[in-house]
């Protein structure tokens, strides 16, 4: 009798188990308006993808070789993308349309696969590879070596300020406010912020464009831009976990202009889910799992400078913006699901996402080590050094201080909640008493089951505050 139970318990964890990874790796559509854009229409999408497939290969000029592989390599990442809607999972989102989050997985692993083979070339195979895409690369120059960096910093004039305020800096401002709809977390967008303004310092002796004067990177930097950005993201998150969500299906929205509003607020959050990554009981290993997240940040970023340092091109190239803008799509459902794994004790796994993700970073870093042996032979331990362990402790110190501000800000409410005097309740911070510890389980699968039930209607309503993790 007791092995049964054993058994039936096992089984229900893995159901659970599944269930959970399936929701961020994979997340359904329950209130589908229109079912034929949800459809999988196969053998349609067969049919057009092999007509078009012989209208091409047949009717089109082939005399030029070149030409040749530049339309093959472009059809071959079409089909990829067409197999990628149908085979590969939606990821945690499901706005605008799954097919589209399937369409970025399978770009990234498209990108991973590219890398994968660029680290079995040599120079000389790389350099030809380059010059085939873009044979105006050929004359391409560092910006290092057309530019001067921190010359006259004791000059201050307003038109040498405002000369920064360029494109540059509108993309600089735009990707922080991206970063903070992304994290949600003020203490984690500063702390990622101040340690990359310590990362250009260290790594200045190896990338020229790293030397700033020292009111271009504390007030135009980490004030403006920075700053800037965070706040506008987390203002932005703020309105969403305030906003109430109620969806109706298009079929009932009997005027066009509903109808008009409806289909464009398909670009919106179908929900906004709040984001807590710390907890004043938080693990050793969520803190490490945070630390890690943080540092894999910097890399990403460091890759950046680094690919355009050593394979010759500007950041208004192709290959620069097109990179940032793969990153930007690809970083909102790596970071869901990191923060899912994190935080969910239920999740003992990463979204395949996330795994691609930070198996891109790592092989970009090991593409510049490889081809940048020259300017890596300049690399000062001292400074590498130092920089690890600046970074490891303004890190920790803001993590300890983001853990002792939930410690301080929890305290606060349980002193001002006469709710929590309750000993047999679940108070409404997610904190159960010790009373009730061992119905945890039963309370998550419930609350689960009550959220399933409430997206399988047409309307979805998201109360003050938005779902808690």
């Amino acid at each position: 009798m007791t092995a049964a139970v054993t058994t039936r318990a096992l089984r229900t964890d893995e159901t659970n188990y599944k269930l959970y990874f399936r929701m961020i790796n994979e997340q359904q559509v329950d209130d589908i308006c229109i079912d034929f854009f949800y459809k999988p229409h196969t053998i349609t999408l067969l049919t057009a993808t092999v007509l078009s497939l012989m209208y091409f290969a047949f009717t089109r000029d082939d005399e030029q070789s070149d030409n040749n592989l530049r339309v093959g390599l472009l059809v071959v990442v079409s089909f990829f993308l067409v197999i990628s809607v149908l085979a590969f999972p939606n990821g945690p989102f499901t706005r605008p349309h799954p097919a589209i989050w399937r369409m970025v997985f399978g770009l990234s692993v498209l990108y991973f696969l590219f890398l994968v083979l660029l680290i079995f070339l040599n120079w000389d195979q790389v350099k030809t590879l380059m010059y085939w895409l873009d044979p105006n690369l050929r004359y391409a120059k560092r910006e290092a070596d057309i530019m001067e960096y921190a010359v006259n910093c004791t000059v201050i004039t307003w038109e040498r300020i405002l000369s920064h305020f360029d494109i540059f800096a509108f993309g600089h401002f735009a990707g922080w406010a991206m970063k903070a709809l992304v994290i949600r977390s003020y203490g984690l967008c500063w702390t990622i912020s101040i340690t990359w303004e310590f990362t250009e310092l260290f790594f200045m002796h190896l990338l020229p464009n790293f030397a700033e004067c020292w009111w271009d990177q504390v007030i135009l930097d980490i004030l403006l831009c920075n700053g800037g950005g965070i706040w506008l993201g987390m203002t932005v998150c703020h309105f969403l976990e305030m906003r109430t969500y109620r969806w109706a299906s298009i079929k009932e929205i009997h005027t066009t202009t509903g109808k008009i509003k409806r289909a464009v607020l398909q670009f919106t959050p179908a929900s906004w889910t709040y984001v807590r990554w710390f907890d004043p009981k938080s693990s050793f290993q969520r803190l490490a799992g945070i630390y890690l997240f943080m540092i894999l940040w910097q890399l990403t970023e460091l890759n950046t400078f680094f690919l355009k340092h050593i394979f010759v091109f500007q950041a208004s190239h192709p290959l620069s913006w097109c990179r940032i803008l793969l990153f930007g799509v690809i970083t909102a459902p790596t970071v869901r699901q990191y923060y899912a794994y994190l935080t969910d004790t239920q999740c003992k796994r990463v979204g395949t996402q996330c795994w691609v993700f930070g198996a891109i970073a790592f092989l970009e870093a090991l593409a510049c080590v490889k081809f940048g042996h020259d300017l890596f032979s300049k690399t000062q331990i001292r400074y590498v050094l130092l920089w690890l362990l600046c970074l490891a402790l303004i890190t920790l110190m803001c993590l300890y201080g983001m853990v002792w501000y939930e410690h301080s800000k929890m305290k606060s409410f349980f002193a001002t909640s006469e709710d929590c005097d309750d000993s047999s309740t679940v108070d409404s911070c997610n904190f159960i008493s010790g009373g009730v510890a061992d119905q945890r389980e039963s309370l998550r699968s419930s609350q689960t089951t009550k959220r399933k039930r409430a997206a399988g209607r047409n309307r979805f309503v998201n109360g003050q505050g938005g779902k808690r993790q």
